[in-house]
């Protein structure tokens, strides 16, 4: 029998990296609308819960790095509300049934700031680590909302400022995307 991992404990005021995927490996996004719609209901279920510093939304899993604002129970119910709602009105587009998303998500809590740090970039990286696709222009994260003046439910000017500045911020990205090429170029 397969041990199962506990499942860890959120606790408000910490960071974690929230992340699922469909079931199986299952597309959860088929297209745009279904990326939009997503994060409509995640800010409309976790209005004043988090705090998020990144997303990531990816054909067949997301990613998140958020802090908690408001207690376990309250936020574990947000995004449990979110998905079942995403997972409904996914199924009922594309006429399917049963379950969209792993079982329970996925939840690590974050050590230290660079580990923030390093999360952050990892999660904006991940179009160029799944897809070679251009990180910059990815429609689906949240990197862009960094480069913009544009209002925001991103924490901008925290994580800004947890690089230093904008310009330090953009050449850590870079920095591990260069590094990233590196690595591909040699497979």
């Amino acid at each position: 029998m397969r041990s199962h991992m506990k499942l860890e404990v959120l606790e408000k005021d910490y960071y974690y990296h929230i992340y699922n995927r469909g079931i199986n490996g299952t597309t959860i996004f088929e297209n745009d609308s279904n990326k939009l719609y997503f994060l409509k209901q995640l800010a409309k279920y976790t209005e004043n819960k988090i705090s998020i510093f990144a997303y990531c939304l990816m054909n067949n899993h997301f990613h998140l790095v958020i802090r908690l604002k408001a207690e376990e129970k309250e936020v574990t119910q947000g995004f449990s509300n979110l998905f079942n709602s995403y997972a409904k009105a996914f199924n009922k587009q594309i006429n399917r049934t049963g379950s969209l998303f792993e079982k329970h998500f996925k939840r690590i809590k974050l050590k230290d700031e660079n580990y923030l740090k390093q999360l952050i970039i990892y999660v904006h990286l991940n179009p160029k680590h799944h897809f070679d696709l251009d990180f910059k222009n990815f429609k689906f994260s949240s990197f862009q909302a960094y480069l913009s003046d544009k209002e925001t439910r991103i924490e901008r000017d925290e994580t800004i400022s947890l690089f230093g500045d904008l310009e330090n911020f953009i050449f850590c990205h870079n920095q591990k995307n260069n590094l990233l090429n590196e690595i591909y170029t040699f497979e």
